[in-house]
């Protein structure tokens, strides 16, 4: 399957798909690279090297500076997929990708499409948009 490209790159990890939207500011500790919102159904879940799903970000012009504070504490998602583009988490990758940090890629895929694809099971994020399993007997 393919997704809009946000932010091009490659890169692999185990999925991790959230099932409501998150807010990065007060949602996600950059230190540690997991969700503390209590509220939120995957609250203390590690995002950090993850294929990371979210269906949308609840909006604040702070999820780009937690964003970039992931991408220092190397503590970021491998790859975000997101249901509903949002400019400000993908601003914050840029940002960092100019600072030096590692970039990582930011698609905007209908999180549908991705049903097929196991929770856990590792998948590639290709540079020009295509995600697929990855690993020993993935199909694609």
């Amino acid at each position: 399957m393919k997704g809009r490209v946000l932010v091009p790159g490659r890169a692999s990890g185990p999925l991790l798909r959230l099932t409501h939207p998150i807010s990065f500011w007060g949602g996600v500790d950059p230190r540690k690279g997991e969700i503390v919102d209590p509220r939120h159904p995957q609250f203390g879940a590690a995002i950090a090297g993850t294929v990371l799903v979210v269906p949308s970000a609840v909006g604040s012009s702070s999820s780009s500076a937690i964003m970039l504070e992931l991408m220092r504490e190397e503590t970021a998602p491998a790859a975000i997929l997101m249901g509903k583009a949002d400019a400000i988490l993908a601003l914050g990758v840029v940002v960092g990708r100019e600072l030096g940090y590692e970039s990582l890629p930011v698609l905007e895929i209908a999180t549908g499409r991705l049903s097929g694809l196991d929770e856990g099971a590792n998948v590639l994020v290709e540079d020009g948009g295509e995600v697929r399993p990855d690993g020993p007997g993935a199909t694609g």
